[in-house]
C-alpha cells in the first residue's frame, strides 16, 4: 500500500478547546498533531506580555493544558507535535516543556526554530512603507513585535534531524502541516504543485473544528457541538488528502463544510502567497469519499516570490470598549441616545481639561442589527432588549479614563431600563495595528536548535520567482439571460458561504449548492452589487474595492472586499473586526433566478 500520513488539527487559536488533543490522541491514530496559536492580534498581546515579563511571550495554553495533560499519551503513541506555540519566546516554551516532562519522568527531543524575530534588528525593516496602504514605518518605541513568516522547510529539516517535537516562532499557519509532509514524502522546493497541495492540507485543518462542521452555513445539520470532532487529514504522496475526524465524535465532514474552510481567509485563490509556494486553488475539487470522509485534490502551485512577508505589530494610542444593557419599550432608541449623551459629555470634559477630542468613536446597538447597515430589518429597531456598545480612541490614556468613569453614570441618570453591567468596568487597552512589509529571504535565515546543536536552514531562491503573468484565469461561467418568470430568493437558498478577515479586508467564499446555480449567483453577486450591499462596511475607506474570483473546481466564487473592516482586528472599533458574520449577512442578499430553477 502507498504511504499515508495522518495529521490532526488540535488547535486553531490561542484559547481553543482543551478537549481537542486528548480526543485526537484517543481516536485519531495520528502520526503528527499540529496546533496553531499565532494570529496577528496574538503576536501583539505576546509582545506586550514579553515586554513586562521577558521570560514569557509564548502560548502557555499549550504548555499548561495540551502538553502537561497529554505528554504521557504523546510519548506512548509516538505522536509528533508541531506547533507555533513558541510565539516570541520559543526557547522559553521548550524549557517549560522539558521541565514538565522531567516531572513526569519523561524526555523528548524538542527542536526550536527561530530567526523569525526581527525586533532586535529593525534596521532590516526601517524606512519601508506598509505593503497594502503605503503608510510610513511606525515609531520604534511603539513596536510590540516584528517577525517574518517562515514556511515548512525549517520544520522538515528539524524532523530530518530527529526531532520528536518542533516548536516554532512565527510561521505561516499551513506550514505546520506542510513541514511534516515535505519531510515524510521528500518533496523538494521545486515541487510546486505538491507544496501547494500540502499547504492546502494545512490550511484546511489549521483552524481546528472549522473543517469538521464548525461555523458551517447549514449549522442545523451539524450534530453534537459539545463533542465536535477535530479534523484528521490522511495525506498521500501525490498531494491529495482525505479529511475525516475521530469515530464517535460530533460535527460533520461534508464536501460543503470542507469547501467553506478551503475558501476561509483567502484573497486571490490563484495568488495565495506563502514562503514555499504561491498556491492556485481554482481547480481544487472536493468529493465525498465515504461516511464522514471528503477527498480534496487538484491544487496547483507556482514558485514563491523569494521574499518573506514580515508582520510588525505596534501601539497607536488607546481604545475603550464599553457595553451597557437596556431593556423595555423603544430599547434601541433609548440606548443610542444614551450612548450619544455620554460621548457628548466626555467631549466637553476633554475640552475643559485642554485635551484633544476623541480621535474616533462608534456606537453600535447590539440586538438591533447594528452591523447590517442599511440592510437592517425594520423589526429589529423595535426589540425590547439591546446592549449599547460604545467604542472610542484617543492618543492619551487619561482621556479614556474619563470615559471609563462616565460610562457607568447612565445607570441612574439616563435611560429607563438601563440595567448596569456588573461583570466589571470597561477597560482601556492599546490600539494594536499591523504593519506588513516584504524582506529578502537572506535577511532572515531560519535556524534549528536541537540537542544542543544549532544549524541554519538555507532558504534557496527560486530559479524564476513568481510573477502575475504565470497565472491564467479560469474561464467564467457565461452570464445567463433572463427569460420567462423570474423570482428573487435569498442567496442562502442557492449557496453556502464562509467569511474571514484579511487585515483591513475580508473575503466571502460562496459555493453553489448545485452547479446550475452558479451562473445566477455570479450574475447576482457582481462586484458592483456586492459593494452596494456592504456599503456600510466601506465607511471611511480611501479606495474601497470588491474583487471577484472564480473557482470552477468547487463551483464557487470568492469575493474580496478591500478596506472594509475599519482597520481590522485590534485596530478596529467595530463589532465584527474579524469578519465572522459577513457571510451570514451576504446570505440574506436577494438573487434573481428562474422560477423553474428553484422549484
Amino acid at each position: 500500500m502507498s504511504k499515508t500520513i495522518r495529521i490532526g488539527g488540535a488547535g486553531g487559536f490561542l484559547g481553543d478547546s482543551s478537549v481537542a488533543a486528548p480526543q485526537l490522541l484517543k481516536g485519531g491514530d495520528l502520526d503528527y498533531m499540529i496546533l496553531d496559536y499565532l494570529a496577528e492580534a496574538t503576536m501583539s498581546v505576546l509582545g506586550q506580555i514579553k515586554a513586562q515579563r521577558p521570560e514569557e511571550g509564548f502560548a502557555r495554553d499549550f504548555t499548561e493544558w495540551v502538553w502537561k495533560d497529554n505528554l504521557r499519551e504523546l510519548k506512548a503513541r509516538g505522536v509528533k507535535v508541531i506547533t507555533n506555540a513558541g510565539g516570541l519566546n520559543p526557547h522559553a516554551c521548550r524549557a517549560r516543556m522539558e521541565e514538565l516532562a522531567a516531572e513526569a519522568g519523561l524526555s523528548f527531543r524538542i527542536a526550536v526554530i527561530d530567526g523569525d524575530d526581527l525586533s532586535g534588528r529593525l534596521d532590516v525593516l526601517q524606512g519601508q512603507t506598509e505593503l497594502y496602504t503605503g503608510a510610513p514605518f511606525p515609531p520604534r518605541e511603539a513596536i510590540f513585535s516584528a517577525n517574518v513568516y517562515f514556511g515548512g522547510r525549517p520544520i522538515a529539516q528539524a524532523l530530518a534531524a530527529g526531532a520528536e517535537m518542533v516548536i516554532t516562532g512565527r510561521v505561516v499557519d499551513s506550514a505546520l502541516a506542510l513541514g511534516p509532509l515535505m519531510h515524510e514524502f521528500g518533496w523538494r522546493d521545486e515541487d510546486h504543485d505538491l507544496l501547494s497541495a500540502g499547504s492546502l492540507a494545512g490550511h484546511v485543518i489549521e483552524c481546528g473544528a472549522q473543517a469538521t462542521g464548525g461555523l458551517f452555513t447549514d449549522w442545523e445539520e451539524v450534530p453534537d457541538w459539545a463533542h465536535i470532532g477535530y479534523p484528521v487529514i490522511e495525506c498521500a504522496a501525490d498531494g491529495s488528502f482525505v479529511v475525516t475526524k475521530p469515530p464517535g465524535t460530533g460535527g460533520l465532514v461534508s464536501p460543503a463544510a470542507v469547501a467553506e474552510q478551503i475558501l476561509y481567509e483567502v484573497g486571490d485563490p490563484q495568488g495565495y502567497a506563502l514562503p514555499d509556494v504561491v498556491c492556485d486553488f481554482t481547480r481544487v475539487t472536493v468529493e465525498a469519499a465515504g461516511e464522514q470522509r471528503v477527498k480534496v485534490s487538484g491544487a496547483k502551485g507556482y514558485p514563491p516570490s523569494g521574499r518573506y512577508k514580515a508582520c510588525i505589530t505596534w501601539g497607536d494610542g488607546w481604545r475603550f470598549i464599553g457595553a451597557m444593557p437596556v431593556v423595555g419599550r423603544d430599547a434601541a432608541a433609548k440606548a443610542r441616545r444614551q450612548g450619544e449623551a455620554v460621548l457628548e459629555r466626555v467631549g466637553e470634559m476633554l475640552r475643559d481639561r485642554n485635551l484633544p477630542p476623541l480621535r474616533a468613536s462608534r456606537i453600535e446597538i447590539l440586538g438591533a442589527e447594528a452591523s447590517y447597515g442599511a440592510n437592517a430589518g425594520a423589526a429589529a429597531q423595535g426589540v425590547r432588549e439591546v446592549v449599547t456598545r460604545v467604542g472610542a480612541e484617543h492618543d492619551d490614556e487619561r482621556a479614556l479614563r474619563l470615559l471609563t468613569r462616565e460610562f457607568q453614570s447612565p445607570t441612574t441618570s439616563m435611560s429607563v431600563g438601563t440595567t448596569g453591567w456588573f461583570g466589571g468596568a470597561p477597560t482601556v487597552t492599546p490600539v494594536s495595528r499591523v504593519f506588513s512589509v516584504l524582506v529578502p529571504r537572506e535577511a532572515a535565515p531560519a535556524s534549528v536548535d536541537l540537542d544542543g546543536r544549532r544549524f541554519t536552514v538555507e532558504a534557496a531562491a527560486p530559479a524564476t520567482p513568481f510573477d502575475d503573468s504565470m497565472v491564467t484565469r479560469p474561464e467564467a461561467a457565461p452570464t445567463p439571460a433572463e427569460g420567462g418568470e423570474m423570482v428573487e430568493v435569498p442567496l442562502i437558498d442557492l449557496a453556502w458561504a464562509r467569511s474571514g478577515d484579511k487585515g483591513d479586508a475580508f473575503n466571502v467564499g460562496v459555493i453553489a449548492r448545485r452547479p446550475e446555480y452558479l451562473p445566477w449567483i455570479r450574475k447576482g453577486l457582481s462586484e458592483t452589487a456586492v459593494r452596494a450591499w456592504f456599503a456600510h462596511e466601506f465607511e471611511g475607506a480611501s479606495d474601497p474595492r470588491v474583487i471577484r474570483y472564480d473557482l470552477p473546481g468547487m463551483n464557487a466564487i470568492n469575493l474580496h472586499c478591500i478596506q472594509a473592516l475599519g482597520g481590522g482586528q485590534f485596530s478596529s472599533l467595530r463589532l465584527d473586526p474579524l469578519a465572522k458574520g459577513k457571510a451570514q449577512q451576504l446570505l440574506d442578499m436577494p438573487v434573481r433566478v428562474p422560477v423553474g430553477l428553484v422549484g
